[in-house]
């Protein structure tokens, strides 16, 4: 009785979306044929060419071309929405609802169906809704409450109510292949089992098992700084999305368009991954931006060092005998330039360039002394201290003023130069070609001494600010500085001579260009979601507020999941005190979704015994470790292995390396044998297939199978690389084995 319910209640519903579906191409056809006639009709009845418009004796030929172009515009936004909605309405084909809640308001006594889908549908005949989109209020029930008494926050304040069934559905192609109705371990069981599905080659959405801590981050609009640390596969990346597309969802006062958001993704290849969540939840994807392309954007500089080439450095297992001194040095030079030290340094040196670095000098014009050097800086001061701009707008500001100062006397200077040179030539044609001329010249040569103060180079001042060391420490005064100051100095002094800019050097000169220069490069961003925000320094927040200054966060990132650093939860401590927004709020999500139990135990033993990680029991086989007496043997047991996950059908197979060097070096040796893909830094591909992967740009990504080919002692050995073991052990969905030669990893 039940199924033949559904399946007439399916029935219906795909009628509807059929009836609209039809009216929207139908409209969207017409549009089209509308569009083009228009634009034809434009082409042939107006003679005028559009290179001549742009004058007052052409004005009305620009206003009869408008009447031809407002009305093509208005057809045309038109045509994009019909598109839009063909393309809802098409996926709600496929499958237009996952779920349904029977809630008896409190002020009734039947129980009203909730049908909830990824998008909602009306009625257009009775007006009904026939599915709730999971975004709307009263969807947040079903992810929120089981059968019994319940409520949701509605824009009129809290509705009450029973819920007396909710019914899960799986409905492929327009069938309803089977419903079952859900309750917490039944819920559990169909988790179960869509978690035991092979990966795709993008994320994909979670709209049918959101959980109940999850919808509470996705549906938050109270906090201005929302902070999550989720453990490993514990879906915080999903939640951030499926949170984006909430807030692009929501009313009038608070929605936001796809402009509005960005996204710091850690790499080129995490954002093409993520990048089909939102269009498949039905909103437009949003601008995704790697810390990299900021600083270039801001620097206005290609040759700067990628963060991935600095971890490749920091990474790579010593081949030679200064090897390890040099990446400790590495090492401590970025964790002292990320610092709130050094950011606290470089905040001094801001506040201090008009007092020491800004070379001022008398402006004269005319024989007349226009402004002096001690009334310039006393200006400047002033200014800075009335207004917290940049110190170049009050540059600019001030070179504003001693210029317009010049421009009421030049009439005056101009009459000066004609006498002094009729008087020397006895040509009086000449005299006003020669006086003007000569008026330009002095004004050129009086520009040029101006900006010699009001001008300043970024670069030049970074470089003083580490050339002279004893005005290094007096601004460091009273701050800790660790044990290298004097070699992380030396190091900084050497490399800044270089044509490619290092990355923690980078990193402050953005810094300093923000404060000092400004950039507006990014206005209009509403809200900015930060991923992987364990490898972000107090610096890296620094730029994030300074770019974003009126943004609301979302700030999701694991501690134990840092790379070249060790992390702890003032990390979020930390991020609070730099956004200093009024509203925040820490959440954790503890459970982990993606590895099986016994690939989850295995990673654990990476962690210390302290930290807590709850796992969604899933069963499978339990690693393996297993080693070769040489390298070629070892490529054999590798192949092999990789050989039997593809006979299981696993459509996935991460191999996965310290370093890209380590993963090139793999891939020339098995590319013959095996089909296999080298992932190199910033490429963008789908991931599908076998793929020889360094681990740090395996972060955030998910694999069938993964296999860790470089688990000696060598390539793995110290306290942060438990860390990348970690990372790269719970990269696995279903299967998990480590492959070594020579010595074991003492970390195993």
């Amino acid at each position: 009785m039940e199924q033949e319910l559904e399946n007439r209640r399916l029935e219906q519903t795909l009628a509807i979306v059929e009836e609209q579906l039809a009216a929207a191409r139908l409209r969207s056809e017409d549009n089209k044929a509308e569009i083009l006639a228009a634009k034809q009709e434009m082409r042939e009845d107006t003679s005028h060419s559009i290179s001549g418009l742009w004058s007052m004796d052409n004005f009305h030929a620009l206003v009869e071309l408008s009447q031809y172009a407002n009305p093509v515009s208005a057809k045309v936004s038109e045509y994009e929405r019909d598109a839009n909605k063909i393309l809802i309405l098409e996926k709600l084909l496929d499958s237009p609802y996952f779920a349904r809640l029977d809630f008896t308001f409190a002020d009734e006594e039947s129980p009203e169906q909730i049908y909830i889908g990824r998008s909602s549908l009306q009625d257009d005949k009775t007006h009904d809704i026939t599915i709730y989109d999971w975004r709307s209020p009263i969807a947040s029930v079903f992810y929120r409450f089981g059968t019994g008494e319940a409520f949701y926050e509605s824009p009129g304040g809290r509705i009450s109510g029973t819920v007396s069934l909710k019914r899960q559905y799986e409905i492929h192609k327009g069938k309803l292949e089977y419903f079952f109705d859900a309750d917490r371990q039944i819920m559990d069981e169909f988790l179960r089992k869509l978690l035991s599905q092979n990966t795709s080659p993008t994320m994909k959405t979670i709209v049918e098992t959101i959980q109940q801590d999850q919808d509470r981050v996705i549906r938050d609009l109270e906090m201005e700084l929302l902070m999550v640390q989720g453990a490993a596969g514990s879906g915080k990346t999903s939640v951030a999305l499926h949170r984006v597309a909430y807030l692009m969802y929501q009313g009038l006062a608070t929605k936001l368009s796809n402009n509005d958001i960005v996204i710091i993704s850690p790499h080129t290849l995490f954002a093409k991954y993520i990048a089909n969540v939102l269009p498949e939840l039905g909103e437009s994807n949003v601008h995704s931006l790697v810390v990299d392309e900021i600083l270039r954007k801001v620097l206005q500089r290609e040759t700067i060092q990628t963060r991935n080439q600095f971890l490749e450095s920091l990474l790579s297992p010593g081949r030679s005998q200064d090897s390890p001194q040099k990446r400790m040095l590495l090492k401590n030079s970025l964790a002292f330039k990320a610092s709130s030290q050094f950011t606290e340094i470089l905040k001094r040196f801001i506040a201090d360039l008009p007092q020491r670095w800004n070379r001022f000098s008398d402006i004269y014009y005319d024989g007349k002394c226009l402004a002096s050097r001690q009334l310039l800086k006393a200006q400047l001061l002033k200014d800075q201290k009335r207004t917290p701009a940049p110190l170049s707008y009050s540059l600019q500001h001030l070179e504003k003023s001693i210029l317009k100062s010049v421009h009421k006397q030049r009439a005056h200077r101009l009459e000066k130069l004609k006498t002094f040179i009729g008087e020397r030539t006895g040509q009086e044609f000449a005299v006003e070609e020669r006086a003007r001329r000569l008026s330009l010249l002095e004004s050129t040569a009086l520009l040029k001494q101006i900006e010699k103060f009001t001008q300043f180079d970024c670069a030049e001042l970074y470089q003083k600010l580490f050339s002279d060391k004893p005005y290094f420490y007096r601004l460091a005064k009273g701050l800790e500085l660790p044990d290298c100051i004097e070699e992380i100095i030396d190091f900084t002094c050497a490399n800044l001579n270089r044509d490619v800019l290092a990355y923690d050097d980078a990193l402050a000169l953005t810094f300093l260009h923000l404060k000092t220069k400004g950039y507006n490069g990014y206005q209009g961003i509403k809200q900015v979601v930060i991923d992987e925000a364990q490898d972000y320094d107090p610096l890296h927040f620094e730029i994030f507020q300074a770019l974003f200054p009126q943004s609301r966060y979302t700030i999701l990132g694991d501690i134990k999941q840092t790379i070249g650093k060790q992390e702890d939860l003032s990390l979020y401590d930390r991020a609070r005190q730099i956004f200093n927004k009024q509203h925040s709020a820490l959440v954790t999500l503890d459970k982990s979704f993606r590895c099986t139990k016994e690939i989850l135990e295995y990673s654990t033993r990476f962690l210390e015994p302290s930290f807590k990680l709850n796992s969604f029991s899933r069963k499978g086989d339990p690693p393996a470790v297993l080693t070769a007496p040489d390298q070629e043997s070892l490529d054999q047991l590798i192949i092999k292995e990789i050989n039997a996950c593809r006979e299981k059908g696993y459509p996935s197979i991460g191999l996965i390396c310290k370093t890209e060097q380590d993963a090139g070096s793999l891939y020339e040796r098995l590319k013959e044998q095996v089909p296999l893909q080298l992932i190199r830094n910033d490429v963008e591909m789908e991931l599908k297939g076998v793929f020889a992967i360094p681990v740090y740009l395996s972060k955030g990504l998910e694999f069938d199978a993964v296999l860790i080919c470089d688990a000696d002692q060598e390539h793995y050995d110290s306290e942060d690389d438990k860390n990348l073991l970690y990372i790269a052990c719970t990269r696995a969905l279903h299967r998990l084995n480590l492959f070594y030669t020579g010595d074991i990893s003492p970390l195993l």
